[in-house]
């Protein structure tokens, strides 16, 4: 980590990270893994519904990531403190996206619909980032304007299940609202001033985060209590906390710096499928005919409307 550390401080001063030779491919496997380690948080996430609180889910997991990272990341945020008070409203604003309310939503939504479908929805993010890119200036283009209708109408499909007349769950909403804050906290991420180192960055954000949910941490706890502090209960919040939180945001962050939202929003796309054989083989969910199809339409207007022509 330390390593990482001083490699992402120099990457400030130096050419963009798209622009080095290399720079891509490790950005795309960067992107991969994160992808790979955050399937097993929606599975977690369902695994606990009956459990863990969703809000104490989450404030735990932060706990953990904290403590994780708190090696690297107290003495990176100390050594970079004066630009962590400059752009303040900056990291303040990613801990809520990204940190305070995507991970609470996503385990909200895991009390009342299946890892399998909230994976397959939150496949829409990238979607959510090519939008952002054009309201950024970017052109779209007939294709990414046909690959996000195609992918919001298998969303759409989805969550209705197959009817013209909606009949959504209520996890299914919930995830949805989760894929547009992980959208615009990955094309915020493109906006991250250069001065900011990306452990010092993650570990601000964390912390912040984690803040931002202690108050109703604390109400959760005097309404509906704490949960039994069991094997079954804490493994599991020490895989969100420490692989899926403090590696995998990691790479995501350094996914983002290398490559940019968009294209590392097309390797996201496999994460429906991670999801589905995860949610499968842990907690023996089935995937139907109408959901596989409705994973083809979100995953092939994704696809048509992010992947860049060589």
């Amino acid at each position: 980590m330390a390593l990482l550390d001083r490699t992402d401080r120099a990457s400030t001063r130096t050419t963009p990270a798209p622009l080095v030779k290399g720079g891509v491919g490790v950005g795309l496997a960067l992107a991969a893994l994160a992808t790979v380690v955050w399937s097993g948080s929606f599975v977690t996430a369902r695994g606990l519904h009956d459990s863990v609180p969703p809000i104490q889910h989450a404030f735990w997991r932060w706990v953990v990531a904290i403590v994780a990272l708190a090696p690297f990341g107290v003495r990176a945020a100390w050594r970079e403190r004066a630009a962590l008070r400059r752009h303040l409203g900056f990291v303040a604003l990613a801990a809520l996206l990204g940190i305070a309310t995507y991970n609470t939503l996503v385990n909200q939504a895991g009390m009342t619909t299946s890892a399998g479908n909230m994976g397959m929805i939150m496949a829409a993010s990238p979607v959510i980032m090519a939008l952002y890119e054009r309201l950024g200036g970017a052109r779209l283009g007939p294709r990414r304007v046909t690959g996000t209708l195609v992918a919001c109408t298998g969303v759409v499909l989805l969550v209705s299940k197959g009817s013209l007349t909606p009949d959504f769950a209520p996890g299914d909403l919930w995830v949805v609202a989760a894929a547009v804050c992980f959208g615009s906290y990955s094309a915020l991420l493109r906006r991250k001033p250069k001065e900011l180192g990306g452990v010092a960055f993650l570990f601000g954000t964390f912390v912040l985060g984690a803040l931002m949910l202690l108050p109703v941490y604390v109400a959760s706890v005097a309404v509906q209590g704490g949960f039994e502090v069991r094997a079954g209960t804490v493994g599991p919040l020490l895989y969100v906390g420490v692989v899926s939180s403090a590696l995998a945001f990691f790479a995501w962050n350094k996914a983002i710096a290398l490559v940019g939202a968009a294209r590392a929003g097309v390797v996201y796309y496999l994460q429906p499928v991670c999801v589905a054989l995860l949610s499968y083989a842990v907690l023996g969910e089935a995937m139907g005919w109408a959901q596989v199809g409705c994973m083809v339409l979100i995953l092939g207007g994704v696809v048509l409307a992010s992947v860049r022509r060589s």
